[in-house]
């Protein structure tokens, strides 16, 4: 086997000079290690010492700083979703109210299509409040059967049909476009 290397070309050689910052001189300089100051060594100890304190430190307030942000936004959350329900509220008691005038009449002998009118207009109050603030009935009757808007509480027919809903037993409802309640409903095939 030959050496395919070219006799003529230097021969680099390479040597890691971190290894003997510590030591002093660096092999091959011409000067002899010798042992560093010991003043050298303290200070930079010391030095070293009150970066490591300062950085401790540092960090502690960071550390502290975060775990006030964390309790303060979760304060302000817990505010926030509190403080959202109440103008709903200030709408269904307004309704609350109508229902508790209705009842006080109703006890006395008062014409049954008026208190009939009077229920009917606080049921569209409520409807008007409910619906102010993102709550849509499902239209299901005579619609396609969809699983993810209908509850199919009974099936009629045999045929191979596509399912349509045939009746609706209980109301289904989205609130700002997400199913809430799915529509319980007889469906029948065709």
């Amino acid at each position: 086997m030959t050496d395919e290397r070219d006799d003529d070309a230097p021969v680099i050689k390479v040597t890691d000079k971190r290894r003997f910052a510590d030591i002093g001189a660096a092999p091959g300089s011409g000067e002899e290690p010798g042992p560093a100051p010991a003043d050298a060594d303290t200070r930079d100890a010391g030095e070293a010492e009150r970066e490591v304190d300062e950085y401790r430190a540092h960090l502690q307030r960071l550390q502290a700083e975060f775990d006030n942000y964390r309790k303060r936004v979760l304060r302000e959350q817990t505010t926030a979703v509190e403080m959202a329900a109440e103008p709903v509220m200030r709408r269904l008691l307004e309704v609350l109210d109508d229902f508790d005038l209705a009842l006080l009449h109703a006890t006395d002998d008062v014409d049954q299509d008026r208190l009939l009118k009077g229920v009917e207009l606080v049921y569209a109050k409520l409807l008007d409040a409910l619906g102010a603030e993102g709550l849509e009935r499902i239209e299901a009757a005579g619609q396609p059967f969809d699983p993810s808007l209908h509850e199919a509480l009974m099936q009629s027919g045999e045929g191979d049909g596509e399912p349509r809903v045939a009746e609706v037993f209980r109301p289904g409802y989205t609130l700002r476009g997400r199913v809430i309640r799915p529509a319980g409903v007889r469906v029948e095939r065709e």
